[in-house]
C-alpha cells in the first residue's frame, strides 16, 4: 500500500518526549502513516543508548524510532523553542512527556500553542497528571504502577509484589495517549471539537485496568489480594508444571469447558459433581480442582497436555519466550515480525497492532540517525533557506 493511503496520512505530529511513553505513542501514529517529527536534544533520546547496543545504538531504537523524522533541536536555547513553536502552528498533534510545568516554563504550554493553532491536539503524558496535589512529583512507570493499585495485585500472597520485566506503565500510557489523540482527531474532523489537551497520567492508565476492584471494595468492602498464578474468583485458571519441567496455562472456567477438562484428565467424578457445576461452586473447591489438574499435568509432558486438551477444546497453551515466538508458524503467518536494515545487518522488529484489513500500518524505515531529517524539516516544513540553516547549525540550535 502506498504510504499516502495509510489511515493517518496527512496528519503531522510533533513528538517532544524522551524515553518510553511519548516515543511509543509517536511510533504507533507513525506506523499508520502520520508524519512524526521527533524533536531530539543534544545527544538524542536516551533510548538510543539503552539496553543492548549495536555499533553504539540501542537495537530498541530501530523499533521505537521507526518511521520518524529526527530533528536535532536544542530547546534550552530560545531560538530552538521559537522553532518548535513555529512547527506547532501547522501541526495536528503535539506529544510531550516532560514533568508538568516544563513546557510552560519554556513558553510552549497549551495556552500558547493552542493560541497559535486552535486545532492543535496537545497530548501530555506524566506520572500523576497535570493537576492535583501530586502533579509535581516525578513519576516513573515503576512507581506509578505501584501507586495505581496494579502492583499490589501482581504477585503471590505474603510476598513482595513483583513487576513484569517490562515498562508496561509507559507502554499502556502511550496507548491511552494514542486513544485520546484519535478520539480528539475524530471529534475535530467531524466538526464537533477543535483542538484540546489530552491529559494522560501513568498511574491512571494502569488504574484503568483494574476491572472490578473498585466496585467490589465500594459495594462489598472486599480488597482484592494478590493470587499468584491464579485469578481470584475464577476457577480453574492457572499455570501448571508438566513432567518435562515446562509450564502450561489452562483456562477451564467456563461450565461446559470445565466438564470437558475434567473428562479429558480422567476425573469424571469432578466433571459431573453437581457442587462444581458452576463457577461459584468451583471457587469453594478450588484446592481440590487445582490439585487434580496439577497431578495430571505432572505426569504428562507439556506437548502431551496441550495436544490432549486442544482435542477436548479446552483453552491451553505454552508459556513462550522470544525464541519460541519467532520459531512459531502462527506468529510468522500473522506477520508479527518485520525486517529492517541496521548497519548492514537484518534485524527483526515487532509489528505494531491492531491489524487493519484494508489499510494496515507498516514499517517504512527503522529509527533514524540523530538529526537525520533536520535539513528536510527546516526546508520543507518551515521554509528555511540554506543560509538560515547554516546559521542555526553554527549556533548549535539545530544539529
Amino acid at each position: 500500500m502506498d504510504a499516502q493511503n495509510l489511515p493517518l496520512s496527512g496528519i503531522r505530529v510533533i513528538e517532544v518526549g524522551q524515553l518510553l511513553a511519548g516515543p511509543f505513542a509517536g511510533a504507533m501514529l507513525a506506523y499508520y502513516g502520520a508524519e512524526v517529527i521527533k524533536i531530539e536534544p543534544p545527544g538524542g533520546d536516551p533510548i538510543r543508548r539503552w539496553r543492548t547496543l549495536k555499533n553504539g545504538t540501542s537495537l530498541w531504537w530501530a523499533s521505537i524510532g521507526r518511521n520518524k523524522k529526527s530533528l536535532g533541536l536544542d530547546l534550552k536555547q530560545a531560538e530552538g523553542r521559537a522553532l518548535l513553536r513555529e512547527l506547532s502552528r501547522d501541526a495536528d498533534v503535539l506529544i510531550e512527556n516532560f514533568r508538568p510545568g516544563v513546557m510552560e516554563e519554556w513558553g510552549l504550554g497549551p495556552d500558547t500553542l493552542l493560541g497559535d493553532n486552535p486545532d492543535l491536539i496537545y497530548s501530555r503524558v506524566s506520572g500523576y497528571g497535570q493537576s492535583g496535589p501530586y502533579a509535581h512529583k516525578p513519576g516513573f512507570a515503576s512507581v506509578c504502577e505501584a501507586f495505581s493499585g496494579f502492583r499490589y495485585l501482581n504477585g503471590f500472597p505474603e510476598q513482595a509484589p513483583v513487576r513484569p520485566n517490562l515498562s508496561i506503565g509507559d507502554t499502556i500510557s502511550a496507548m491511552h495517549a494514542v486513544m485520546g489523540i484519535l478520539l480528539s482527531l475524530t471529534g475535530r474532523l467531524r466538526g464537533r471539537t477543535t483542538g484540546q489537551v489530552v491529559d494522560v497520567a501513568l498511574y491512571e492508565s494502569m488504574f484503568n485496568l483494574l476491572e472490578a476492584v473498585v466496585p467490589e471494595y465500594s459495594g462489598a468492602g472486599q480488597i482484592r489480594q494478590p493470587a499468584g498464578t491464579t485469578v481470584t474468583g475464577i476457577v480453574p485458571t492457572n499455570t501448571y508444571r508438566c513432567s518435562d519441567g515446562k509450564f502450561v496455562v489452562i483456562g477451564g472456567n467456563g461450565d461446559s469447558i470445565y466438564r470437558r477438562l475434567m473428562e479429558a484428565i480422567g476425573r469424571q467424578d469432578l466433571a459431573h459433581d453437581p457442587a462444581l457445576a458452576d463457577n461459584a461452586g468451583r471457587v469453594e473447591h478450588e484446592t481440590t480442582i487445582d490439585g487434580a489438574i496439577s497431578a495430571w499435568c505432572a505426569s504428562n509432558t507439556a506437548s502431551a497436555v496441550i495436544q490432549c486438551l486442544e482435542t477436548a477444546r479446552v483453552p491451553v497453551g505454552p508459556i513462550y519466550n522470544v525464541a519460541d515466538m519467532m520459531a512459531d508458524p502462527h506468529y510468522q503467518a500473522r506477520g508479527l515480525f518485520e525486517s529492517v536494515d541496521v548497519d548492514g545487518d537484518t534485524v527483526q522488529i515487532p509489528a505494531i497492532l491492531p491489524r487493519l484489513e484494508s489499510s494496515p500500518g507498516r514499517t517504512q524505515w527503522p529509527g533514524p540517525a540523530l538529526g537525520a531529517h533536520s535539513d528536510e524539516v527546516l526546508t520543507s516544513v518551515l521554509g528555511k533557506d540554506s543560509q538560515q540553516i547554516a546559521a542555526l547549525r553554527a549556533s548549535g540550535v539545530v544539529f
